[in-house]
């Protein structure tokens, strides 16, 4: 299993609609990428962090995803939002409980 995760500073007043837009808009359209495992939110309201995790069969199924161009039209619903550019990693998924 892979984990891609996007780091984001959300502007403080803006976290509330970014929960919402990654709700109903992210969610449903990460379900229906081949590879799909589940996906996260994570938000530091205090600071503004937040952390979406989402989770593939494989490197190459989130690979394939980023190229199609979604990832990057999921990004580009919160350019408003944001204070600065995300920040992109992936890791291989060594444990899983």
């Amino acid at each position: 299993m892979f984990a891609r995760l996007t780091i984001v500073q959300v502007k403080p007043d803006k976290i509330d609609e970014t929960i919402k837009i990654y709700g109903e808009n992210v969610v449903p359209a990460a379900k229906s990428q081949k590879g799909y495992k589940g996906v996260y939110l994570l938000v530091d309201r205090n600071t503004g962090k937040g952390y979406s995790i989402s989770l593939w069969d494989s490197e190459e199924d989130a690979l394939a995803n980023e190229k199609s161009g979604y990832y990057q039209e999921q990004v580009g619903r919160f350019k408003d939002y944001f204070a600065g550019p995300p920040v992109q990693e992936g890791y291989e998924v060594a444990v899983k409980a």
